[in-house]
């Protein structure tokens, strides 16, 4: 049975923040810590004591994490940034509530003495002889220690305490891995039992020593089971200030999703009905194909005409109807009864990924669109909620069309970007005095502004509509499938000449409102860049978002609103709607035996590079040259198969790692190279000897999307070290931890499974089921509520008629007992689900035997 913990994670905005810029207004960016390991950094908002951030993150974990930080930085050119505040949240607060925090949190000042990291190793006995009882304490050594000093190391030293006495260990200079391997001895004082205490500190020469962290055993764990192995090393306890919301808060949403995954036969049953919503209970698993793709087997009785599987079809491709009804019934629908706001995003997530895993995501998105459809009266709403179907649409496109989206707008993105034209149509924004410094020809008119800025606009706008109207053949054919569904659907749903348009919004919808406009508004959200735009340059994103969203809008709303200053570029626009059109007719005209169904497949091929970019990597054993210059730029490629680069992207001599030989991908203390932001790849060769590879990205954000793509690569890898050196052999000595011997075991644990979940992530279908069981879960006494009858209550006809109009009101009888049997078929599957958990549970607990209270 696997076990599986992540974090999903969203900053959101902070208010109230203190003024630390002589400007009266800060630069704030917010740091994501996990065990004090740096998973993610927030783009700064520049000029801000209200930053809105928006961003999400997904941290796969091990299950063993302790708590979560929230560092809020004020970004400085010149010196060191300033600490604002933090946020500290344990692992038992965030898995108090399984729907997670969604709340303000005052930020807290930053103490020193509470900034701890790592661990101790000790062995503790107790020994009797003739003068008394006897503590031996025997203090090995210690790993990934704070940094105390300038040079990103510590000087340190542990101090025993037993009753009245202490005793200290030798200092060990320069290192956050000391190994000591000393005994310490303490006889036991006349009085009452007391706890051991051993304490660790960073010696300084000058001022007063850095405390680094302190493990206790109270006196009853001396006596039944003396300490041995690795322990996590705490603070002093005390309890934490709230400074009153004078250092500003953070709106944060943390939730944990931590489960057991178990074997697949044990989610059949549950994974079956599901199917079933979509394919029908006789065809689950066998979908059949029709002249348009793969279509569920309940559909196709309601067919035009007859068909034959397996005949010659001489006419068009036959379609399912439109259903007559709204499908209330089934158990996605009753799914989605149960799920509402960010659960519901969640759930759409997870069940795209189910039926992608199973080949099945086309019929899967046509049944949800379907439903919506039917209960859709009023064209101008369709779509509009965040329905289940809007939700699953959005996931899918960002899971199957992310590298069809950055080909598509990012050349055009990094122009905005690096161009930093000033642009602006609205004459209540416009700033002429800013232009005026731009300029040495005086202060212009609004009207010239706002000419340039039609110009500038048009000059962007027009690459993206050319990107977008020439990118059929790159769209991917599952994407361009499951919208020519969409439109069918649409089409016979409303097939009046007034509702022509309806049919092409109801594709422009999702993928320009709902997936092109965000990007161009957002592109740090979906990847296209690493930071977020400045106030002029978003200012720009938001025109082009709100062009782009016209087009989407075929013109409909041209000249309505508020917003009338935009009229100047409605003649662009207009032209571009023709466009468009012939565009989303090309995208529909796709023959969809081959993508519609067909087996389950990975996201991504193997042979898909994943991540590219430049790196810096060190050369092979470098002997004279400085640190710095021993680092060659070059540009690697990742794949599922392998790490390769060359000098430049043009460049056709490749060197190339296979990814099945990486053993570990790690950080590498600063103080290695004296350089930031450095990992080490670690491989094992054909003779079994490790090589290792050190590579420098430019920020904390493209080291951790390096460290977490290689990491993800190299997963199903066997023999992956569970130990390594965070520093580097040089001087005749491991730079880290100072042993001397160049194959002297590691001294810091790896991390492989600390990854970020992105678009790329393999698809797991254990997993994504054992969420949509966590998600009844929660269901669970509302879906007894709503479609169950409760036995205890009064039974008579006037109770029954209530009850029935009280649980889906406007229900028939026969969709209302269909839906209490659908809820029952539910509840048994869970009731399964619940008992195979338990069992597993119990088994866990049996072969659990006592150990260390570390590691």
């Amino acid at each position: 049975m696997a076990k599986s913990s992540s974090l999903n994670v969203r900053v959101v905005e902070g208010r109230a923040l203190p003024a630390k810029d002589v400007s009266g207004s800060s630069d704030p960016y917010c740091i994501v810590k996990v065990d004090d390991e740096v998973v993610a950094r927030t783009a700064t908002v520049w000029r801000s004591l209200s930053p809105f951030w928006g961003e999400e993150y997904t941290i796969h974990l091990p299950l063993d994490f302790h708590h979560l930080a929230f560092y809020v930085l004020d970004e400085d050119t010149v010196g060191h940034d300033d600490i604002i505040g933090k946020i500290s949240l344990s692992k038992d607060t965030i898995a108090a509530d399984p729907r997670g925090i969604d709340s303000w949190i005052n930020l807290s000042r930053v103490d020193p003495d509470a900034e701890v990291q790592g661990e101790i190793c000790l062995d503790v006995q107790m020994l009797e002889d003739a003068r008394g009882r006897c503590l031996r304490c025997h203090v090995l050594q210690a790993r990934d220690l704070a940094p105390r000093d300038i040079t990103g190391t510590s000087d340190p030293f542990a101090r025993v305490f037993w009753g009245s006495q202490s005793l200290e260990t030798s200092t060990i200079k320069k290192t956050r891995f000391p190994h000591w391997d000393e005994v310490l001895e303490l006889r036991e004082m006349p009085g009452s039992p007391a706890p051991l205490r051993v304490e660790l500190w960073d010696w300084d020469m000058v001022g007063k020593n850095d405390f680094l962290g302190m493990v206790e055993f109270p006196p009853q764990v001396l006596q039944q089971n003396t300490p041995r192995g690795w322990f996590r090393l705490l603070p002093f306890p005390r309890a934490e200030e709230d400074s009153g919301g004078t250092l500003g808060a953070v709106r944060l949403k943390v939730r944990l999703t931590e489960d057991r995954i178990l074997p697949s036969r044990h989610y059949q049953p549950l994974t079956e009905l599901l199917m079933e919503s979509v394919l029908g209970p006789a065809e689950v698993g066998t979908p059949v194909l029709l002249g348009s793709g793969w279509w569920p087997p309940l559909l196709q009785g309601s067919l035009r005409g007859s068909f034959v599987v397996g005949s010659q079809d001489p006419g068009p491709p036959l379609l399912p109807p439109v259903l007559a009804q709204e499908d209330t019934a089934s158990p996605l629908a009753v799914l989605e009864e149960l799920t509402s706001g960010d659960c519901r995003q969640d759930l759409a997530t997870k069940l795209v990924k189910l039926f992608l895993g199973q080949g099945l995501a086309g019929p899967f998105l046509d049944y949800l669109t379907r439903r919506e459809v039917t209960r859709t009266t009023d064209p101008n709403t369709l779509f509009r909620s965040n329905s289940l179907a809007s939700k699953a649409m959005e996931q899918f496109m960002k899971l199957v069309g992310m590298p069809y989206l950055h080909e598509v707008l990012k050349p055009v993105i990094n122009r905005v970007f690096e161009e930093k034209k000033y642009m602006e149509l609205d004459p209540c924004k416009m700033d002429l005095g800013r232009t005026r410094r731009i300029s040495f020809k005086g202060a212009p008119s609004e009207e010239h502004v706002r000419d340039a800025s039609l110009g500038l606009l048009t000059g962007y706008l027009g690459p993206i509509v050319d990107a977008i109207v020439g990118s059929v053949g790159r769209c991917p054919p599952a994407m361009r499938l499951v919208f020519k569904q969409l439109r069918q659907c649409v089409e016979e749903r409303f097939p009046q000449a007034e509702h022509e348009d309806v049919k092409y919004l109801a594709v422009s919808g999702f993928l320009f409102l709902r997936f092109f406009a965000p990007a161009v508004l957002t592109p740090k959200l979906f990847d296209l860049r690493d930071q977020h735009a400045d106030p002029q340059t978003s200012r720009s994103l938001l025109l082009l978002a709100k062009a782009v969203q016209s087009i989407g809008n075929l013109g409909q709303q041209l000249g309505q609103g508020k917003e009338l200053w935009m009229a100047p570029l409605h003649p662009f626009l207009l032209q571009s709607i023709s466009r468009v059109r012939h565009f989303l007719d090309q995208l529909v005209d796709v023959n969809g035996e081959e993508e519609a169904g067909g087996p389950a497949r990975a996201l991504v091929a193997p042979s898909v590079i994943v991540r590219e970019g430049y790196l810096l990597k060190r050369k092979e054993e470098p002997t004279s040259l400085a640190t710095r210059f021993a680092f060659k730029k070059r540009y690697f490629w990742l794949s599922g198969e392998t790490l390769s680069y060359s000098k430049s992207p043009e460049w056709q001599m490749r060197s190339s790692i296979p990814v099945s030989h990486i053993c570990a991908v790690e950080r590498v203390d600063e103080g290695a190279f004296q350089l930031p932001h450095v990992m080490q790849v670690m491989t094992r060769g054909a003779a079994g000897g490790l090589h290792t590879t050190y590579l420098q990205c430019k920020n904390v954000n493209e080291l951790n999307q390096w460290l977490s793509a290689l990491r993800k690569a190299s997963a199903p890898n066997p023999d992956k070290l569970a130990a390594c050196h965070p520093g580097a052999f040089r001087s005749s000595r491991w730079t880290c931890c100072l042993q001397a011997e160049r194959s002297a075991a590691g001294c810091s644990r790896t991390h492989s499974a600390v990854t970020l979940g992105d678009w790329s992530d393999p698809l797991d279908p254990d997993a994504e089921i054992q969420m949509v069981y966590r998600q009844l879960l929660l269901g669970r006494d509302q879906l007894r509520m709503k479609f169950q009858e409760d036995p205890s209550t009064d039974s008579s006809p006037e109770a029954d008629a209530e009850k029935d109009s009280g649980a889906t009101e406007g229900a028939c009888p026969d969709a209302l007992a269909r839906q209490r049997e659908a809820a029952g078929r539910l509840l048994e599957v869970l009731a399964d689900l619940d008992r195979a958990h338990e069992e597993f549970q119990q088994r866990e607990q049996q072969k659990a035997a006592p150990g260390p209270l570390g590691h």
